[in-house]
């Protein structure tokens, strides 16, 4: 069994494994590098890098990493000393933001929240939530922002919007969530529908999106016996869809639909699926 985690820098994926031997992080250097210089074509442009600059294949180990053809290779990677020799040997204006960014991964609350996802599937806890019902909504985003929101898996009690979009009002938020909460599951139709009904309502202050999606996997789960995998669907897409989907659920139906997988005990997949979760909420930075 191998950890794995995709941290996005300025839209661009930047791989990690977890290697036991060493009991740490290592990241891929090919990504790195992408990061740092937007290359086309980063694998070269890292190959001429490491021709040019002996010292940076002493800081490498080879371990295995999931590509975009689905399959796992031996890849460069590089720990967070590395890491600091490569952003040494490629200076520019991106330099520090991308140091400043990798640090401060391990203690913003979206970090700290994303781990507790991962261990929602590690621990088993994930078989134990009530699957398609408010009370099981309320397990998933308790769990995953305890700790860190007073709020955690409470049903707000104010008004919110986002984007110029007003959510289900608070006064008549309890009487909507009880009739989704009712919705049909016998088909990906109807489940894409309460999800996104479920959406609509938007039961928390924050962290909605991710708690949903969530919800959206067990149902799916269990009654048609797929899952999502998220990674095939882009961000802005799938944040387009989900913006029409109000008025229009058509586009969202489609990607995930589209999205869907057999292999609903993966780990892989749903740490990936945890991972490009977290990416769709994140801000573009500019």
């Amino acid at each position: 069994m191998h950890k794995t985690s995709i941290r996005f820098f300025e839209d661009i994926p930047v791989r990690a494994v977890w290697d036991e031997e060493t009991s740490k992080w290592w990241f891929c250097a090919t990504d790195i590098a992408e990061a740092l210089t937007k290359s086309k074509n980063p694998r070269i442009y890292w190959a001429q890098l490491k021709r040019r600059n002996s010292q940076l294949i002493t800081i490498c180990k080879q371990l295995k990493l999931t590509a975009n053809d689905g399959k796992r290779y031996l890849t460069d990677v590089v720990d967070e000393e590395g890491l600091n020799t490569i952003i040494a040997v490629i200076p520019g204006k991106k330099s520090l933001v991308f140091d400043k960014w990798l640090k401060g991964m391990g203690t913003s609350i979206d970090e700290k929240s994303k781990q507790k996802a991962y261990e929602l599937f590690e621990s088993g806890i994930i078989n134990d939530i009530e699957v398609g019902t408010v009370k099981g909504l309320q397990q998933i985003h308790s769990y995953i922002f305890g700790g860190l929101y007073d709020f955690a898996g409470k049903i707000r009690g104010l008004n919110i919007a986002k984007g110029g979009f007003a959510f289900a009002p608070a006064m008549y938020l309890k009487e909507n969530l009880a009739l989704i909460e009712k919705m049909p599951e016998d088909s990906i139709e109807d489940i894409v529908k309460k999800y996104v009904e479920m959406n609509i309502a938007h039961p928390f202050m924050e962290g909605n999106g991710r708690a949903t999606r969530i919800w959206l996997d067990l149902i799916l789960k269990k009654n048609l016996h797929t899952c999502t995998n998220l990674s095939k669907i882009n961000k802005r897409e799938y944040l387009d869809a989900m913006r029409q989907s109000p008025v229009d659920s058509s586009h969202i139906f489609e990607l995930i639909k589209n999205a869907q997988t057999p292999q609903i005990d993966d780990r892989e997949i749903f740490m990936k699926g945890i991972d490009y979760s977290y990416y769709y909420e994140q801000s573009d930075v500019d």
